[in-house]
């Protein structure tokens, strides 16, 4: 009930934040709300609104609001839909959910191709007697069909077929009506029931046993009306005379097909009127089209099923319309499952699980955890620091061993120790796991992009030199999507990291170079001029007041490329990659895992909103003049 608790909380939030926000707006003067950037800022109680209808619309829209408050809906719905199952193949014969009869469908659409064949002769140069013999034959067929809708060729045996359907529909109907003629279930078939998994609980969706006496109705409902479409499907209108008339018109156009008489182009288009007659023929001969005051019967016993069913679902029909939005539950073979929303918008208790589970970092994802840390010797960061080929610069030789075996060490081979790693350090935690992955990639790509092109961008703002010369070339590769570029970068570099951090420096190098040159270019004259007038060095110009006139710029290009290093990063920790959140999700998404790649996008999200978060600190600090004259 956790999840149902929040989804109350979260309605009564988003309702005292709008009341308190209309409060406000009342109590606050008009021209406070223009031009004011404190008012620009909002306010926490929009904030919490804003919050509140995002759970809101997650929690209602997952079904997780209704697995809370109806935890059994699901598994009677579940045999709901195995009702439906069993008696949907009879349900499609009959104007129920299509309109028209399904023998009517089928007469429409022979009858229109045999038409349209009856047009088709005269375009054809076919000899007479020819023509003669297909229009007779086409005839015949249109005799066929006919037939088969005459209620005086039908076989007694096929309408006592009829009403033995629609009896034994009629007594399921009587039998969900009354609590004495149900299936018997056994103690051990409850207690079976009852000890299946809760929905949610595991990777089979909704626990298919039924679990109340609602479910057990349904249930045996669906054993019976599946026996029953069974023997319906097996009904064929074959009678004597019909069959005669399908006989005699196989072996007329049989006949036909296998005079070769004429030119190979007769030969061939006789073939291919054969072969249309053919298609017609089979659709006949499977014998169901019947005379419609035959099948009434069934569809006035079928009609009153479907009203006993919703009598006897009862608040299940509102639960599931109006706590269960954007789709159903349809039944399998063995199982029943989610289908719309329910089925692709994970809820959030299930998406919290996935995450608590592959936070733990004895489990992780692949065997890496989300995130965590590991204890790493300072051995191996010095040793990553100092080259190691500095040893071979001191003078000297190497350690050697003397006469009795003992290693005599120095100063050379206590620096190749060093250099290498193989000395006993204490260590360090340090942060790993697939988050920690793709944060430092891009905080990577962002650093390089950030010291390269801020100092380009400026000097290109300063000289027309450098605009000239670098213009081209940024605004060549600017405009091409990073993902064009990922295979390249990623063939030449492989899938490690420096292949994606080159990655994401090509795309924040450009964002970088643009802000800074326009934010130098776009510095007032006149701020210059009265530098000068002070006697200030270009150096000191350029470290005074072009520099501090274009950080806003600057600062803005980090907050865009930031956000589009993190898209370009999962493209590319998609494409290639054993680490991060894209590999997380490419992994999840060939697995239909949809609970972790909603789990991965909300990850994303909340980085983006640290990172935006951030930022937007460093400005207000950096820049507090900003929108203020």
């Amino acid at each position: 009930m956790i999840i149902g608790t929040l989804f109350i909380v979260c309605i009564a939030l988003l309702l005292w934040s709008i009341y308190y926000g209309r409060k406000v707006i009342r109590t606050e003067k008009m021209d406070a709300l223009f031009g004011n950037p404190v008012k620009a800022l909002g306010g926490w109680h929009w904030i919490i609104a804003g919050v509140a209808s995002i759970f809101i619309l997650w929690i209602y829209f997952s079904w997780d609001a209704a697995r809370s408050y109806y935890p059994e809906a699901a598994n009677e719905l579940c045999q709901v839909a195995k009702l439906n199952r069993a008696v949907n193949p009879i349900r499609s014969s009959f104007p129920l959910d299509n309109r028209l009869l399904d023998g009517t469908k089928l007469l429409e659409r022979d009858y229109a191709q045999i038409t349209a064949m009856e047009e088709h002769l005269d375009a054809i140069d076919f000899s007479q007697t020819d023509r003669t013999e297909l229009q007779g034959i086409l005839l015949d067929m249109r005799a066929a069909l006919a037939a088969q809708a005459n209620p005086t060729l039908i076989d007694t045996a096929i309408a006592g077929r009829f009403k033995d359907i629609s009896t034994r529909i009629n007594v399921v109907t009587t039998n969900l009506a009354s609590t004495d003629n149900l299936k018997a279930y056994s103690q051990t078939d409850i207690d079976k029931a009852l000890a299946q998994p809760a929905w949610g609980e595991t990777w089979v969706e909704i626990p298919p046993l039924p679990r109340t006496d609602r479910g057990r109705k349904f249930d045996a409902a669906s054993v019976v009306l599946d026996k029953i479409s069974k023997d319906y499907a097996r009904i064929r209108n074959n009678g004597i005379q019909i069959t005669d008339k399908l006989e005699a018109l196989k072996a007329r156009y049989s006949a036909f097909e296998i005079d070769q008489s004429g030119d190979p182009s007769m030969i061939q288009s006789r073939k291919d009127l054969v072969r249309q007659i053919n298609k017609i023929y089979k659709r006949i001969d499977n014998g169901k089209i019947f005379p419609p005051a035959m099948t009434e019967l069934v569809e006035a016993s079928l009609i009153a099923l479907e009203l006993e069913k919703r009598n006897q679902q009862g608040s299940l029909i509102y639960i599931d319309a109006l706590a269960m939005p954007g789709g159903d539950i349809l039944a399998g073979n063995s199982a029943c499952s989610e289908q719309g929303s329910g089925r692709w918008l994970p809820k959030p208790s299930d998406t919290m699980r996935t995450f608590l589970r592959m936070a733990d970092p004895e489990i992780g994802y692949k065997g890496i955890p989300l995130l965590w840390y590991k204890m790493k010797p300072v051995a191996e960061m010095i040793a990553f620091v100092v080259p190691d080929w500095l040893p071979d610069l001191i003078p000297g030789e190497y350690p050697r061993h003397d006469d009795t075996g003992k290693v005599l060490s120095n100063f050379k081979g206590s620096l190749y120790n060093v250099s290498t790693g193989d000395y006993d350090s204490f260590g360090v935690p340090v942060p790993t796991g697939h988050v920690w992955d793709s944060i430092l990639r891009v905080l990577a790509g962002l650093f390089f992009g950030i010291i390269l092109g801020v100092p380009l961008g400026l000097f290109m703002g300063l000289s027309r030199f450098a605009k000239g010369f670098f213009d081209p070339l940024i605004e060549l590769y600017r405009p091409i999507p990073p993902l064009a570029w990922a295979p390249l970068i990623l063939t030449i570099f492989g899938i490690h990291d420096d292949g994606k951090i080159f990655l994401l420096f090509m795309v924040a190098f450009a964002i970088m170079v643009i802000s800074a040159r326009t934010g130098a270019t776009g510095t007032h004259l006149s701020k210059i001029h009265a530098a000068h007038s002070l006697g200030a060095s270009n150096r000191q110009i350029v470290r005074q007041v072009i520099l501090p006139n274009s950080l806003p710029e600057i600062l803005t290009g980090i907050r865009i490329a930031i956000g589009v290093c993190w898209g370009t990063l999962v493209a590319a920790e998609m494409l290639a990659g054993t680490t991060g959140i894209g590999f997380v999700e490419n992994v999840a998404r060939k697995q239909s895992d949809y609970e972790i790649i909603w789990m991965t996008i909300l990850i994303l999200g909340l980085l983006g909103l640290m990172f935006d978060l951030i930022m937007r600190s460093v400005i207000k600090r950096a820049i507090p003049w900003r929108g203020k004259g």
